[in-house]
């Protein structure tokens, strides 16, 4: 367990943020985790776990000890006639365990492909894309308690799953460290292909029997047309919420903007798109100085090169102030301000 004192955080960060760390720990095993929590001189600094650094911003310093989990593994624990079980380390590249399942038939997670971060931010977020979300396909996490270093399983209802939330980005805020998630997926897939452009992307790839891996190269063809690699141009993908409004209130915005793009989300509520709606106030491919809006997809904030996190931050502010004020719509970050 080594210990960096002022880290710089630029390439820990998918936005490239220079951002320095007071201490910086990676952490390779629950026995570090464990000698960790239990070292008396960390008791009453701020911490922050970091995965693949794919959903925050970074306004200013950390001035705290930053986690880096690095727990790595994926085993198999229990299959039946229907469901096959498998268990992955949260410091598991998100995009790796799914091609992992994809090569292994185990269906399920293919519509969420070349989503960036870690397996263990997946439940945090309830990541999801593509008319799926990891609620799913969850059945449990395990998660190491800071405060004492207690192991603590939660099933899906604990996790107070909801659109990108759970229990973990509320009421159990920066109390556990994730060290991994089992996922319930099926034997025998249930294609869902239905939402965005998957079909017609099919169709272009000139797929003739539809599967779970043409389902996952479809997905990453249109991620990769719609969105920037990180590699190449800082962003977190997407900064905003789709923002949900009563069905009511969705007919008076339709009147008002015959093209607005909905979704129906329960009976009493819409969900709107928030890139639509921030593409008609005019933020598409703008740009000042360093920071930007994506030229292809609205809702991605982008850092061209030395865009610091206040001019990021400050951008999203101006946007989400200019959409309530055409649209009477408040827009939430979907991206974790430090």
């Amino acid at each position: 367990m080594t210990l960096t004192e002022n880290k710089s955080l630029k390439k820990y960060n998918t936005f490239g943020i220079e951002a320095r760390a007071r201490y910086f720990l990676e952490l390779n095993t629950k026995e570090e985790i464990f000698e960790f929590i239990h070292d008396p001189k960390f008791k009453d600094i701020a911490q922050l776990i970091l995965g693949g650094g794919s959903n925050l911003l970074f306004t200013k310093d950390f001035d705290g000890i930053v986690l880096k989990n690095n727990l790595k593994g994926i085993d198999l624990i229990e299959e039946t006639p229907e469901y096959i079980f498998v268990k992955s380390a949260a410091g598991e590249i998100w995009h790796n365990f799914v091609s992992y399942c994809i090569e292994n038939n185990y269906a399920g997670i293919e519509n969420l492909s070349l989503i960036p971060g870690c397996v263990g931010a997946s439940p945090m977020q309830n990541i999801g894309a593509y008319g799926v979300e990891i609620k799913d396909v969850f059945h449990s996490l395990e998660a190491i308690q800071l405060s004492d270093a207690s192991i603590h399983n939660f099933s899906k209802n604990e996790c107070e799953f909801g659109y990108r939330e759970s229990v973990f980005k509320r009421k159990l805020k920066n109390q556990f460290l994730i060290s991994s998630v089992t996922f319930r997926l099926n034997k025998f897939p249930k294609f869902n292909t239905s939402y965005g452009a998957i079909e017609k992307e099919m169709e272009l790839m000139q797929v003739k029997e539809i599967s779970i891996a043409a389902i996952s190269a479809a997905v990453c063809n249109i991620r990769r047309s719609k969105l920037p690699n990180p590699a190449e141009i800082g962003n977190a993908g997407s900064f905003f919420k789709n923002p949900v409004v009563s069905s009511v209130q969705f007919e008076k915005l339709k009147q008002a903007f015959p093209t607005i793009v909905g979704y129906r989300n329960t009976e009493t509520e819409t969900k709107l798109a928030a890139g639509w709606l921030i593409e008609q106030c005019g933020w598409k491919g703008y740009r000042k100085g360093d920071a930007g809006v994506h030229k292809n997809q609205a809702l991605v904030l982008v850092n061209y090169k030395h865009a610091t996190g206040d001019q990021i931050f400050d951008l999203s502010q101006e946007i989400m102030d200019s959409v309530q004020t055409k649209f009477g719509v408040v827009l939430e970050r979907e991206v974790n301000i430090i």
